[in-house]
Formats: structure tokens, sequence, C-alpha cells
């Protein structure tokens, strides 16, 4: 094992969507550099310690515990702010056992530094922080880096309190001058933000906006932190920040600075995942309301923002307002479902078809859009002679969505629809009149005696995928989907009749749906590819069908990239702390 002291030199961007950057790993060349290799997917766990009085934060540095093959390896590194594109920072490493006090690892100048600044004090756990990283070797002439790019999940106390993905490139021998000039080209990218923070600094930032929520033992101990590490936030006691002040406990303010624009974002869920607020925060929904009252509340809100989509769909002027409509239908279908017994079915089955026709081709034209920002996005990474051999899957593509998008205007200019938008209306008037009965006192008619057995139901549904999951296909990947967002549709619905748990719990469901939501779109990508391939064999010509099957083999890896990386993501709702926060919310009501 290497050890001792050495200076890393890297650069750090952080990524606007989650596979912003993948086009990096397989291009055939990046300015003068070249890869060597193939690229390797490694799994890291870095537990970062310190001692109880914090003597190594004080003293500027980060250590971390890193499980290296059979060995774990304690890294030292300066918390310095970076100068420019390069992040300096001197690091100390050397052997050591996780289940010893330091005094007995083998010696290094990382040990030396811990036992001087430590004593005998045994080290504590801050924080973990879990990356899946893709990684490959760059080589120009005698100058080798690594670009990586990185999921990475931060947790404290078992509980995950962020995740975003991160490009890097490292310095491993030659000129700095050859990795600034890389540098320049990934500035040029628009889907990546030069990163000024560490992971370890990230991760801090977000156990700052958690704080308030954490575990007792665990707030008190972080609040005895330096101030420089945290800042004067990390003083706000619980009493301070109050019920109604909490800030969101899986919010990263790191990712927030590089939050996409909404017209980028591919998917529905995407915004969950960048930072932003989820769902919406005023339905209206009471925990002493009746079933069919707070249906219509749910209703009626998503009925008034799909109208105020309707201009900006057909006139075509941002696909965000689509997008949009598409959303908001998608949500008033779940909860004609979610109060499925909750109105007379003969008043509610005329509607619920029209409202099914809507929201399909809308969605018709919104899947053609996501693949179509998704090659555009893959091509943009390619070099100017190879971006034409991708022209005629963009042609096929973007003629199917011009199609679908003639089919839904028809359908807004249609007196069916016009029908539908009257009859959302005197139905939402009706009010408690179009109820299925008449609530009793000794039925269980209220959110708060319905609620809690049917989040129950559908997280069940969910964990219930536990024994397949290890060798789950894309189907059976595609029905977890389903049923995660049955269970996010309930927390979204009835989240202001809970206790505080609720939106951290919303995060996380959403963090599944959405992971799950791209591992369909890479499988969908790959299959229209290959269709294409297929039909127009005989037309295509060989670097049109080189650059199309090389845009296959990129979303295949892409599937099985996210496969490999769906454990942490699946234990954060499928766990025993999710099944708690889970408790603690529905026993609110």
């Amino acid at each position: 094992m290497v050890t001792g002291r050495k200076v890393e030199v890297e650069m750090k961007y952080q990524l606007r969507s989650p596979d912003g950057a993948d086009r990096y790993l397989v291009a055939p060349e990046l300015g003068q550099f070249k890869p060597a290799g193939p690229v390797r997917v490694v799994q890291i766990e870095d537990r970062y310690v310190d001692s109880a009085d914090w003597a190594l934060t004080r003293a500027g540095f980060a250590a971390r515990l890193r499980r290296v093959s059979r060995e774990t390896v304690i890294g030292l590194k300066r918390r310095e702010a970076p100068e420019g594109r390069l992040h300096r920072r001197e690091e100390l490493e050397g052997p050591a056992d996780p289940n010893s006090a330091p005094t007995d690892w083998p010696a290094s100048p990382a040990r030396s530094v811990v036992l001087e600044l430590c004593g005998d004090a045994p080290l504590v756990e801050l924080l973990t922080i879990r990356q899946v990283r893709r990684v490959r070797r760059l080589v120009n002439g005698d100058t080798t880096a690594d670009l990586s790019v990185d999921a990475v999940e931060v947790l404290v106390d078992g509980r995950t309190l962020s995740r975003f993905d991160e490009l890097e490139v490292e310095l491993n021998a030659g000129s700095e001058e050859a990795l600034q000039g890389l540098g320049k080209i990934l500035d040029r990218d628009g889907g990546l933000r030069r990163a000024s923070r560490s992971k370890f600094d990230r991760a801090v930032r977000a156990v700052r906006r958690a704080l308030p929520t954490m575990p007792e033992e665990v707030h008190q101990h972080w609040l005895e932190a330096p101030p420089a590490l945290l800042g004067s936030p990390s003083r706000r006691t619980r009493t301070e920040t109050g019920k109604g002040a909490q800030e969101p406990a899986d919010a990263d303010p790191a990712i927030e600075e590089a939050a996409p624009e909404p017209s980028t974002a591919p998917r529905e869920e995407r915004s969950a995942v960048a930072g932003h607020s989820i769902g919406p925060r005023s339905l209206g929904v009471l925990a002493d309301d009746s079933l069919p009252e707070a249906a219509r509340k749910v209703l009626k809100f998503h009925f008034i923002r799909m109208r105020a989509k309707e201009k900006g769909t057909r006139d075509g002027s941002d696909v965000e307002d689509l997008h949009q409509m598409r959303v908001s239908t998608r949500r008033m279908r779940a909860a004609w479902r979610v109060f499925d017994d909750a109105f007379k079915p003969a008043r509610t089955q005329k509607l619920r078809r029209r409202l099914r026709v809507v929201a399909d081709r809308l969605g018709a034209v919104r899947d053609l859009d996501v693949l179509i920002e998704g090659l555009e996005s893959y091509r943009a990474g390619l070099d100017p002679e190879q971006q034409p051999g991708l022209e005629p899957l963009l042609a096929v593509w973007r003629r199917q969505r011009a199609t679908a998008r003639d089919l839904l205007i028809d359908e807004l200019d249609s007196r069916r629809y016009a029908a539908f938008v009257d009859g959302m209306k005197d139905f939402l008037d009706a009010g408690s009149n179009e109820a299925a009965t008449v609530a009793s006192p000794t039925l269980p008619h209220r959110m708060r005696d319905r609620v809690p057995s049917q989040i129950w139901a559908a997280y069940e549904a969910v964990r219930a995928y536990e024994l397949v999951l290890p060798w789950a296909d894309v189907e059976t990947l595609h029905q977890l989907r389903i049923a995660t967002k049955w269970l996010r549709y309930d927390l979204e619905f009835f989240g202001e009749t809970l206790g505080p748990d609720s939106a951290r719990l919303l995060e996380r469901v959403v963090a599944l749906q959405d992971f799950l939501g791209c591992l369909n779109d890479a499988d969908v990508a790959a299959k229209l590819a290959r269709d294409v391939l297929v039909a127009r064999a005989g037309e295509l010509s060989r670097p049109e069908a080189e650059a199309i099957g090389a845009y296959l083999h990129s979303r295949e890896r892409e599937l099985a990239r996210r496969r490999r990386a769906l454990g942490p993501v699946w234990r954060a709702v499928a766990g025993a702390p999710f099944r708690r926060a889970l408790g603690r919310a529905t026993a609110a009501l």
C-alpha cells in the first residue's frame, strides 16, 4: 500500500442532470486527451471521523476511513478553498483498522497527525458518503488523468440527507497545463457547473439544513462543531427553529445552486432530485375532511393548473407548458384512483375516460420530447464530424412528435374536450352532492380515519419487491416504479395531514421513482434506436448505422449502470429508518 503525503490536483463539476456527463466517459477523445482502457465502476464508502472534541476539524482537516479492497485507509485532506479551476489539497494516507484505536494502526504520516491532534481519544463517526463511481483513464502524452462521474449519497445516523452527481478529473501524472486545457472544454458545457466545494463540504451543508430534525444525541454533537465548519446556522436550537420554520431535511444547497432550468429537466419528477420542492403544498386537505371533500380539493387544485398551461401547450412556444399540463392530468387521474370510492361511479365515469384520452395525448408528445432532448444532449458531446450520423434517428422521432402533437391539438380543439372542461367545472362546484354515500359518524369517512391504512397498503406494495429485486428484469423494475408512484401520490395528496416527517419521506419515494424512471428511459431509448437500425438497415449509411449503434450501446450501458446503483436508493425507502418515520407521520393523524 502506498502511504505518505501527496498533493491532490483535480477539477470538480456539479451536474445539472444525473446523466449530464455520461458522454465524456464514452467520447473517443476529449481535446488532446484520449481514453486508455474501458470505463470501470467502483463502489466507495467513506466514513468521516473526528474526535469527540472536533480536534481534526479545528486543525483544518477532513478525515475519512475508506475501504479499499480488503484494506482500510485513513485519509486526511486539508479543507481549503480552491484557487481558480484546479483544486489543490495536501493529502495524507496510511493503513488503518476501523475496529481498533489509532494507537494500534501501522505507522504512517496520517496516523502521526491523528495521534498528535487527538491523542488516544477514540474517533467517532460524523457522516458517511457513498459513491458509485464510473471512471476512465485519459492520456495526453506524458499526462494521465482519471475522469469520473460519481453518484453520491450522504448519510448521517443511517438517514440519507442528500444525493447529488458530480464529475471529477484528477491528475495522476504530468502537466497541470494539459489539465487546464481539458477544463476549458468542460467549462463550455452548459450542463456542468464548476464546483467550489468538496463532497465533504457539500455533505456538511446538508447536515446543517437537516440539523433540527436529527436525533437528540446527533443534533447535540453537531451543535458543538467548530463555527467555521457549520457556520452560524449550526447554533439554531430546535426551539429557535420552530415547528413551522424547519428547513427541508433532504435539500442540498450545493445542488440548489446548480439546479436545472425547468425546461431542461428530462422527466416530470426531475425537479425533486435537483433540490426543488416536490409536489404542491397548498391543497388545503385537512385531517377532518371527508373523503369526497379532500378529493374535490385535490382535483380542483390540479384542474386549475391544467387549464393554466393549456394556452402554452397549444402555441408550443415552451415545451415546459406541455410538460406541466401533463403533470396536472396525471395527478388528476391519480386522484380518481386514490379517492376511488368517494363519488358516484356513474357521475365520474365519463369524465375519467376523457381525462385519460387527454393525458395519453399529452404523454405521447412529452415522451418524444424526453427522447429528443436526451439524444440531442448526447450528440452535443460528440465530435462535429460524428454528429450528422444521428440525424436519421432524430428525424424519425421529430416526425413522430409532429404527428403526436397534431393529434393533441385536435383533441384540445374538439367538442369532447370542451364538454369535459364544462363537466369538470360542474362536478367540482357540486361538491359533497356527488359523494357516493352520506357520511355517517359510525363509519370511517374522515381523512384521519382512512389515510393511515391507505398509505401503509401502498408501502406494502412497494416493499413486496424486496425478495425479487436482486435479479429483477426491466419489466419488473417498471412495475416497481408504478407501485412507487402510487405511494408517492398518497404521500403527496395527504402530506398536509401527516407529521413533520412527511416531506422527508416524500423526498425518498420521489428519488426512487425518478431513478427507476431514468432507468426506464434508457431502456426505451435503446429499444427505439434498435428498431430504427433494423427497419432502415438498407437505407442507413455506414457512419449513420455506427453512430446510432453507439448511441444504442450508451443507453444500454446507462441501463446497466442504474441497475447496479439501485441498492442505496432502494434501501432509503425499504429500510427501517423509513418505516419508523412513516409510522411517526401517520401517527400524527
